[in-house]
């Protein structure tokens, strides 16, 4: 058990400590090099943004220095190094400053103002995030203070994804959206306290050496500002974690009772629209009016999957096609035939497909029969077809016709049967097999 435990030691593996304050010290300074790096990194992320490209976002990730900052940060309150620390704030507020101006300018200029997936995704922060921030910084710190650093820093870049949304909040500024700003600079605040809470914590835990003596009262009133921070940014995204995980029931339930329950004869349902928060389901549907009463017995069936506060909004056809005031008529009426019509092919290929299956079953009877008739001894046969798996071609059809091997006459007359179920089924792929 002892050499099981043994595994989980970092102490054997520790860099040199002091070496290791000194690299997060230095890699926290933004003048020259580190700061075109910044600039640069901002506008590759804000480009990938505009354009939608997670890769390229990623890539951004991958060239920023933001991370230095943050972790002198932890560092400085966990070795009780004031003149760490102050340095860290400066250029972690230099760093901010030059990357919400960078990605405002951006934005400005960009032609394209659309918000894509990429920056809704970027707007809404949850304790989700603030549990990326916190592991990713434990990755980041044990790495950096380890002698085997490995692939960890730009895998941890990428997993608390600082550039984003600072970007995002320079977006927010150009466009005038606020809620995009707030939204995403609460974000880019959680994973720099919980990375700096990351940090500290496993300065403490690996011992790293307090720049000057330990002040007891000094260090209980850091211990309570890190704590105070800490619970102010943690306590809305705790809200914003239980608000969606409701949001997520929500659709789920919905999901199940459209599934269940949102069918009525002679209509298609034509497009459902779930809203979450607003608690709201909306479905479209073609074909024959619905009436007021299969709409209030749809209702009733809400209270069965638990969403007895869910508004249920039925549009049907035309209806609800010319409410859309800014569409043209002649467009209103092609989108509505065109739905129909996509229903309609698919109810046609489907009957299709039961069609075939039934004429196949009515044709593996009649050939049963005949051969039956041939040969009174059979006593079942396997008719049907198939496909044949090969290395060369990969698969081919072929007609499968599975035959007792107990009759000696119809062994004998393999070739003869053979020849006869290909005339009869018009295939020349037959595949005729016995079997005792």
């Amino acid at each position: 058990m002892s050499n099981f435990l043994n595994k989980f030691k970092l102490h054997a593996e520790k860099e040199h400590l002091p070496t290791v304050i000194e690299n997060i010290s230095t890699g926290s300074v933004f003048r020259g090099t580190n700061l075109w790096i910044l600039i640069f990194a901002i506008f590759v992320a804000s480009l990938g943004l505009n354009v939608n490209s997670t890769a390229v976002i990623i890539g951004a990730m991958l060239i920023s220095p933001l991370m230095g900052p943050i972790m002198a940060l932890g560092l400085g309150i966990g070795i009780n190094d004031t003149a760490l620390l102050r340095k860290a704030i400066y250029n972690f507020l230099v760093a901010t400053g030059v990357a919400l101006t960078t990605s405002t300018i951006f934005f400005l200029m960009s032609p394209l103002n659309e918000a894509h997936s990429e920056i809704l995704a970027r707007t809404a922060p949850n304790i989700y995030d603030v549990l990326i921030a916190l592991f990713g910084g434990f990755a980041g710190i044990i790495a950096t203070s380890s002698k085997q650093k490995g692939n960890v820093i730009p895998g941890v870049a990428i997993a608390t994804a600082l550039m984003p949304p600072l970007c995002t909040a320079g977006y927010g500024l150009a466009t005038l959206q606020f809620a995009f700003f707030f939204g995403a600079f609460y974000l880019f605040i959680i994973n720099t306290v919980f990375i700096a809470l990351a940090t500290f914590i496993m300065v403490r835990f690996l011992h790293f050496p307090y720049k000057a003596g330990p002040d007891e009262k000094a260090e209980k009133r850091a211990h309570r500002v890190v704590w105070i921070v800490v619970l102010i940014t943690l306590i809305p995204s705790l809200y914003f974690g239980y608000d969606l995980v409701q949001q997520n029931r929500f659709t789920k339930k919905a999901n199940n009772f459209i599934n269940n329950e949102g069918h009525f004869t002679n209509d298609y349902l034509l497009n459902k629209k779930i809203d979450a928060k607003e608690k709201k389901i909306t479905l479209v549907y073609g074909g024959k009016e619905i009436t007021a009463a299969e709409i209030a017995a749809l209702n009733s069936q809400l209270k069965k999957y638990d969403l007895e506060s869910a508004e249920l909004d039925i549009k049907q056809g035309f209806a609800y096609l010319a409410e859309k005031q800014n569409e043209p008529e002649n467009e209103q009426s092609s989108q509505l035939t065109l739905a129909l019509q996509i229903k309609e092919n698919e109810t046609k290929i489907l009957q299709a497909k039961l069609d075939s299956i039934g004429n196949m079953r009515k044709l593996s009877s009649q050939v049963y029969a005949e051969l039956k008739a041939q040969y009174p001894d059979l006593k079942s046969a396997v008719i049907q077809p198939s496909e044949m798996l090969t290395d060369s071609s990969g698969s081919r059809p072929t007609f499968i016709v599975l035959l007792p091997g107990n009759s000696k006459k119809m062994l004998q007359e393999k070739s003869k049967i053979e020849n006869w179920l290909k005339v009869r089924l018009h295939r020349n792929d037959i595949q005729l097999i016995f079997k005792n």
